[in-house]
């Protein structure tokens, strides 16, 4: 078996794909799309037989007690509220996993073609498995999720990355999945709704507006290539794949300066010292939100509200239930700002807290901003949507879907710009410049790296 990493970067290059051409997989989605069937209508909280506000514990819940629930969150500073709003309740740890597998020379990556009922178009390229614990414990009667066997028994072949990650921390309270990458040899049955792509033809499906779904962004993200050992000879091979050579030396040299004490002086001085205080409560007892005609919405302007829906989609493992989503209320904008310093492609990322945060802050991207928040401008931002109006610098700008199990249609805004390392001014406090080998060593730790610097990190191309 070749070295796994050096074959992955291989396959990185591949763009065009060796066993499932572009167009083959665009006509396969489009076919799904046109005869599947889906429907999803919105209805009220007290019209579902499942789920249900439930008193003493000031939650919305379902009857099984499986899955998720809805609860409130209040945070203090000084014993004055500073922000409140719903949350999703989900303690239980999911699988996002991908298998891989060389076929004829290169690494394949065994992609799924999935509806979740918040999706804006339907279907969605997603991970092989992409199931909570609920469904792979089969909680719901539904059917064990396709290929689990195969991330159940991973010690039997080569694990690539396994990594606990967070998910959207203004939306979820301290909510992790588990992100799993698994090489096999084996002969697989390719289903009617999988298919094989090279990662350079994931990543060109990325450039399609909510096509390749947050799932499987996330999880390849946290591909290994900075510490793994690689000889001279296949280093000098995959620099000739690379166009963007100062990002190679990113990958895979990095810079001699090692700015990790710097970063996690910052970020452990705000876990000892910050004392706003987080604390669930009531759902109903928020102050600023109320139920109007079935959705429960916030008097000001606020990110999100929350519906409540029947869904039917076929060729799920339960094809008819009734669950709350939480439904953006306009376009977030997420952007990472990327330069080049003596040869060394280098990125401004940020330290954030949310609400919801396993550990109170990680590392987010330049510009995280979400629909409804008024944005607090300083250099960065500033800087970034100079460019962004005015169309400069600008190597990707897409919408791509959030996690469709648990939001309703919630499409963002991701941006990568590339300025003069001129342009930078001074970083505001809380900003740093990296190279792509520490944030690689970054997202092998659980709980560094947030959901939407690793999405933007999965967009770059070689």
């Amino acid at each position: 078996m070749s070295n796994t990493v050096f074959s992955i970067v291989k396959s990185w290059a591949t763009k065009e794909g060796n066993v499932n051409g572009k167009s083959d997989i665009l006509k396969w989605i489009e076919n799904l799309n046109s005869t599947v069937k889906v429907s999803i209508i919105k209805n009220k909280l007290e019209d579902s037989e499942y789920w249900y506000y439930e008193k003493d514990e000031g939650s919305i819940v379902n009857k099984n007690r499986s899955f998720f629930s809805i609860r409130g969150l209040q945070k203090k500073d000084a014993c004055k509220i500073i922000d409140e709003h719903p949350i999703i309740i989900q303690n239980e740890i999911g699988y996002l996993g991908l298998i891989c597998k060389e076929i004829d020379g290169v690494i394949n990556f065994l992609m799924q073609a999935k509806i979740e009922p918040g999706n804006i178009n339907k279907i969605q390229i997603s991970p092989t498995i992409q199931a909570t614990k609920s469904n792979f414990t089969q909680k719901h009667g539904g059917n064990k999720p396709l290929y689990f066997d195969y991330f159940i028994d991973a010690s039997s072949y080569e694990v690539v990355v396994d990594q606990i990650q967070s998910e959207q921390s203004s939306r979820f309270y301290k909510k992790r999945n588990r992100n799993i990458i698994i090489r096999v040899d084996d002969d697989i049955e390719v289903l009617p709704n999988y298919k094989w792509m090279t990662l350079g033809q994931i990543k060109e499906l990325m450039k399609i507006d909510n096509l390749v779904n947050m799932d499987t962004r996330t999880v390849i993200s946290c591909i290994p290539f900075s510490n793994n050992t690689i000889s001279i000879d296949e280093i000098e091979e995959l620099e000739k794949l690379f166009d963007d050579k100062e990002l190679f030396k990113s990958i895979f040299y990095g810079e001699q300066r090692n700015v990790l004490p710097t970063i996690y002086q910052y970020i452990n001085n705000y876990k000892m010292f910050d004392e706003s205080n987080i604390k669930l409560v009531d759902i109903y007892s928020l102050n600023d939100w109320y139920m109007k005609d079935g959705e429960y919405i916030c008097k000001n302007n606020y990110p999100f509200k929350i519906v409540f829906c029947d869904i039917e989609i076929e060729g799920r493992e339960v094809r008819n239930w009734t669950q709350p989503l939480f439904e953006a209320t306009g376009i977030s904008t997420f952007g990472l700002i990327m330069y080049n310093d003596n040869g060394i492609k280098k990125f401004i990322i940020k330290a954030v807290s949310e609400n919801g945060c396993f550990d109170k802050i990680e590392l987010g991207p330049s510009v995280q901003n979400e629909a409804g928040h008024e944005i607090k401008f300083n250099e960065i931002d500033k800087l970034f949507y100079s460019n962004l109006e005015n169309n400069r610098h600008i190597v990707y700008d897409c919408l791509l879907s959030e996690e469709g199990g648990r939001f309703y249609h919630e499409q963002n805004r991701n941006v990568i710009m590339q300025i003069p390392k001129t342009d930078l001014i001074n970083l505001p406090t809380g900003y740093f410049a990296v190279d792509y080998k520490t944030l690689n060593n970054l997202v092998q730790i659980n709980n560094c790296l947030n959901i939407q610097l690793r999405n933007l990190l999965s967009l770059l191309e070689a």
